[in-house]
């Protein structure tokens, strides 16, 4: 009698790192170094604060301890999500007669197709993941609160950094983001790792303004080119600009990389992917896949930190 194929895996451990990787770790923010992430977070890890005041003092003959030493914390808590899909082979069928999945009402399950459905479930979970970084609320199902969301809840934001938003064009990107760079705080400016983190549609108009549709960049536009052009927009006034594909159209926030902190559990072995392949358990055509992970953000100097669009309903 032949040999019924029948593939029920668990991936754990080090190749369950990998898969995990890619859902977690595979939206633009992080992939493009927009950030800090810090893996290994079992339950929580307090990201401490320190202020100084009053260090420098006129010179005497005695040592006199006048200065403070003020330390707080913030809090970097990821918390746990799962993914549980049960999804039918049959409609997956076309797309892998090429790689002999089988032309049989009694599809087997390829090891090749594992690996395309880990990778096209992680896709999605990447994108859910980087809409979460930004814009996440944590009352929301499979959603954890997001820098926006920590930001406008935050009575700690100084007014001068809030930024009021308006709908941004084309046509006044250019001066939209002027505003922001002149609200960054003084100690900021010039450090290597500040970033103006906008959103996809923002970036657009910034992108078309320089092609020529700004009245005061010229018709002609950036190297008198016009919108002919792939425009590399790197700098706005020497800041570095970053487009956060999870940021809410017209939504702005210019702050340091090293302010910014994303942990997960990546590396620990809470982390699994498991694929099932239900026909021999019940005879179906259908594939489960469970998923489990930790992901959250914080920032640590809400002082250092520009807000454009987002309202503070903390004060």
């Amino acid at each position: 009698m032949a040999t019924t194929t029948s593939i029920t895996t668990t991936y754990a451990g080090e190749f369950a790192g990998k898969y995990i990787s890619a859902a977690l770790l595979a939206g633009n923010t992080i992939a493009n170094g927009g950030l800090t992430v810090r893996p290994n977070v079992k339950f929580k890890e307090v990201v401490k604060r320190m202020e100084l005041d009053g260090i420098v003092k006129n010179g005497s003959c005695d040592f006199a301890d006048t200065s403070t030493l003020t330390l707080t914390e913030r809090i970097l808590q990821p918390e746990e999500f799962q993914v549980n899909l049960e999804l039918c082979k049959k409609d997956f069928r076309s797309d892998w007669e090429a790689i002999q999945m089988g032309y049989s009402a009694f599809d087997s399950l390829p090891s090749s197709f594992q690996d395309y459905l880990i990778s096209y479930v992680a896709a999605k979970v990447a994108q859910k993941n980087e809409q979460n970084i930004w814009g996440g609320t944590d009352a929301t199902d499979g959603e954890f609160d997001g820098f926006s969301t920590l930001l406008a809840a935050d009575a700690a934001l100084p007014a001068a950094n809030e930024v009021s938003g308006t709908t941004v064009t084309a046509g006044n990107v250019v001066e939209e983001l002027g505003k922001v760079a002149d609200a960054i705080p003084s100690a900021l400016y010039g450090r290597e790792d500040l970033h103006i983190y906008v959103s996809q549609h923002i970036f657009r108009a910034y992108k078309r303004a320089l092609g020529g549709f700004q009245s005061n960049v010229g018709a002609a536009g950036f190297q008198d080119r016009g919108n002919n052009q792939d425009i590399n927009i790197q700098y706005y006034d020497g800041i570095k600009i970053f487009m956060a594909n999870g940021l809410a159209d017209n939504v702005m926030i210019a702050t340091t990389k090293d302010n910014l902190f994303f942990g997960t559990g990546l590396t620990s072995d809470a982390n699994e992917v498991k694929i099932l392949d239900m026909a021999e358990l019940d005879g179906s055509q259908n594939v489960r896949v469970i998923m489990r992970f930790l992901a959250g953000v914080q920032y640590g100097v809400v002082e250092d930190i520009v807000t454009y669009g987002i309202t503070n309903s903390a004060n």
